[in-house]
């Protein structure tokens, strides 16, 4: 499926912003450089006046963890410390839970996380909440707390649910050691 004019700007300011972001950084010994994202097969088209479409959260892209970690979390291996399950929501209703929730567990020291959002088949394919969730967590607000999103295993809802594994809240004395 061919990219909007707005998405492909989209895709070029994050390749923009992502590169400056990452100008003075070192990769670890044994690691490959990854300076942005794949690069969009067209080149932006003329301004269409809609805005961008949202940032989607990349499900089972792991590069801000180590593969041992990876494996854990897509196998369901990982205590799942809390659950939200998002099934009869509105859009908006589903979204208020879902950025309450994140926040409430990041704040509370929780790491791995399950979201359920039902699989929603029918005739247009998966339901608006399975489309919407990665979505939302590709949001700025969100991105910032989420380190890694995958696939539940079917123990845990399959295709209808998503693990979330959240980053370690920072304390104070980790932020003093940085002076």
């Amino acid at each position: 499926m061919a990219k909007t004019a707005a998405e492909q700007r989209h895709h070029h300011n994050d390749r923009r912003l992502w590169a400056e972001a990452v100008r003075d950084v070192t990769p670890l010994r044994g690691r490959p450089v990854t300076l942005a994202p794949s690069a969009p097969t067209e080149p932006p088209r003329g301004e269409s006046g809609a805005l961008p479409a949202p940032h989607q959260a990349a499900i089972g892209h792991f590069s801000g963890i180590d593969r041992a970690n990876a494996e854990r979390l897509k196998r369901g291996l990982r205590p799942i410390e809390a659950e939200l399950d998002l099934h009869g929501l509105t859009q908006a209703e589903a979204h208020r839970r879902l950025v309450e929730f994140v926040e409430a567990c990041y704040r509370d020291g929780r790491r791995c996380v399950l979201v359920i959002t039902g699989r929603g088949l029918g005739p247009d394919g998966p339901g608006v909440l399975k489309r919407a969730v990665p979505r939302w967590l590709g949001e700025a607000g969100l991105r910032r707390r989420v380190l890694a999103i995958a696939t539940a295993q079917p123990r845990h809802g399959g295709a209808g649910a998503l693990y979330l594994l959240l980053r370690r809240q920072r304390r104070a004395t980790d932020e003093l050691r940085y002076l």
